[in-house]
Formats: C-alpha cells, sequence, structure tokens
C-alpha cells in the first residue's frame, strides 16, 4: 500500500553500471526498455520475452515506474542513444516500438500495401509513421477526433484520413460498423469493386485499392469490427489497441475472405534498436509528437494535463513529458 510510482516511457543518463557491464559508461544518454524477463522460462528462452511468466513491467503488477530519480535495471534493456538523438526522443522510443513490433512483426508488411489504422493516439499515429517509412503504399487514419487527424496530415505527409462520426443513439455497434465500412469503401479509391451480401456480413473487394492491412489501434469494438469488414480477402488484421475481454467480431467475415488476426503485445527483440534506427535516420520524427512539457516539480499538472487530453494552453495534448532534474539511471547487471 506504499505510494505507487508511475512511468515506463523512459530516458535517462548512466549514472552507475555493474562490474560485468561492457559497452555502457557512466554519461551515456540511453532509452530503458521498461520489461525485465526471467530469462529462464520457455518464452524467454525462444526470445518472446513480452510473455515472460514473471514478467517485471515498470508501473505493472506491483512494480514501481521509471518516474524517479534513480532507476535499475540489466545493462540489456538500456539502448544508447546516438549523436542528434535527443532524451525526449529517448522517451518517445517506448511506443515507437510497440509500433515497430505491430508493422513488423505482426504484420510483417509488405511494399506497397494499402492499410487502414484505427485509433490516431501516440500508439496510432506511431503505426502510421512505421508503416509510411517501411513502403506501404496507402496510408488510410481513422478517427473521431478532427484535431487529432489534422495534426496526423501534418506529422506524416502523403497520408489520408477519416474523420468517423460517432454512432447514432442507441445505434449497435455491428450496424454502425457496416455503415463506416460503406463510406470508407467509397473514399478509398475508384479502383476498388464492392460487393456485398444481402446482410453485409462480408464485403469482397479486389483492385489495387483494395485494404490489405488493418491495424486496430483503439480498442474500440465498433473499429474492430469495421476493420475485418473492410479487408480484402485474405488480408491481415493486427489487433494492438487494448480492448474489452470479449469483443463481438464478424466471424463470418474472417472465415468466408480468410483472414489472419493477429494481435500485438508491446514488443520483442530488436524492436527498440530498430526504432532508434529509423530515428537517427531521419526516417521518423519524434518532436513533433511532445505538445507539452513540465518540469519535476510540475508533474501534478503534467498528469492533469494528460487526463485533459489538453494543456492550459488550449492546444491538443499527444504526449506530455515530465523532465527531472535527475534524469539518471543506475545500470546493473545480475
Amino acid at each position: 500500500k506504499k505510494p505507487f510510482v508511475l512511468g515506463h516511457e523512459t530516458s535517462g543518463i548512466v549514472h552507475r553500471v555493474g562490474e560485468r557491464v561492457v559497452g555502457l559508461a557512466v554519461g551515456d544518454r540511453v532509452a530503458l526498455e521498461p520489461g525485465e524477463g526471467c530469462l529462464r522460462c520457455d518464452h524467454c528462452k525462444s526470445g518472446h520475452y513480452a510473455h515472460c511468466d514473471n514478467m517485471k513491467f515498470a508501473a505493472a503488477l506491483g512494480r514501481d515506474g521509471t518516474l524517479q530519480g534513480f532507476y535499475t535495471l540489466p545493462a540489456d534493456l538500456c539502448y544508447k542513444l546516438p549523436q542528434g538523438m535527443t532524451l525526449d526522443d529517448g522517451a518517445l522510443i517506448e511506443p515507437l516500438a510497440v509500433a515497430v513490433h505491430a508493422i513488423v512483426h505482426a504484420a510483417d508488411l509488405k511494399p506497397n500495401t494499402n492499410i487502414v489504422i484505427f485509433g490516431a493516439g501516440p500508439v496510432g499515429l506511431l503505426t502510421m509513421a512505421v508503416a509510411k517509412a517501411l513502403g506501404a503504399r496507402k496510408v488510410y487514419l481513422v478517427d473521431v477526433n478532427p484535431s487529432r487527424l489534422e495534426f496526423a496530415e501534418s506529422y506524416v505527409p502523403g497520408v489520408a484520413t477519416y474523420c468517423a462520426p460517432l454512432p447514432a443513439k442507441g445505434e449497435e455497434n455491428s450496424v454502425y460498423a457496416q455503415r463506416q465500412v460503406r463510406v470508407l469503401l467509397s473514399s478509398v479509391g475508384p479502383n476498388l469493386t464492392r460487393q456485398a451480401t444481402a446482410l453485409e456480413s462480408t464485403f469482397d473487394m479486389s483492385g489495387r485499392e483494395a485494404i490489405d492491412l488493418v491495424v486496430e489501434c483503439s480498442g474500440a469494438e465498433s473499429c474492430v469490427q469495421t476493420g475485418l469488414l473492410l479487408l480484402r480477402k485474405r488480408g491481415t488484421f493486427v489487433q494492438v489497441g487494448n480492448s474489452k475481454p470479449y469483443a463481438n467480431i464478424p466471424l463470418l467475415a474472417v472465415i468466408n475472405k480468410e483472414l489472419t488476426v493477429r494481435g500485438s503485445f508491446r514488443y520483442g527483440p530488436g524492436c527498440f534498436s530498430s526504432a532508434i534506427d529509423l530515428v537517427s535516420r531521419g526516417l521518423i520524427s519524434l518532436k513533433p509528437l511532445i505538445t507539452h512539457k513540465y518540469e519535476w516539480a510540475d508533474a501534478v499538472q503534467a498528469y492533469e494535463t494528460t487526463t485533459a487530453a489538453k494543456g492550459p494552453d488550449g492546444r491538443a495534448a499527444i504526449k506530455v513529458l515530465s523532465e527531472s532534474i535527475i534524469s539518471d539511471c543506475s545500470i546493473e547487471i545480475y
């Protein structure tokens, strides 16, 4: 019942290293991977350490988070930041790694893929940026917040956005989803042939504009349903956003179109390094996502801004940073 420390998206400056640590030194600037696996269970040994049976994740399951003056972590979970990358960049490597895992590992993105992303929060925006950087042909971003979509268009030029209206009062999610599918399909291009069954439980699409991949980052049941209906035959659906435990889905569409449905949980081997590489090479910029910064003493106001989704200045909040005067990380190895 002690006070609980939050935070898992963090960068820092190395304050101390263990005797057996190599490759890192006091004063190095690092991004932190906040999940410490046991390295003994079958998941860890097979490389899928995000599913560790004994995972110690910052600010989860009773483990204090990273928003403190000093934090101890195994050296292999600390990633040195190249010259040209700031500590602000480093703090956003964690959500960027989530997007990398979704696009590279879960979706297995191929060049010239048409992709629809649901949810224009930080992870959705970064997923959009990763998809565009890695060669997606067309990227569509769907959200109900027009200001988020306006930001997305300036953040990654060339993406298309759709501001979905809220469901009508009393409208079932499944009915709303089918209504949104019709609108979305009419906007993706004239080279797409569309057919629907009498009940519109499946949509048959072909042509160059057909949707190959959907990445769902909102967790909303209606978006899950819409995404599955949107996909072309043998398309891929990746669920990133946390949803309710049991969601109703158009299973007939999954069966008839032989869709591949995958979950994407956190990140895995190589995701942090790939995320840093994308930023250091200039393929993705993280600075525009940081809309508000607060000193350590103003941390309460930082949380209030995050909760309200806008700051005292009236600007919409995307990523809010709390900056410690002592931005150090004690790195040791077990």
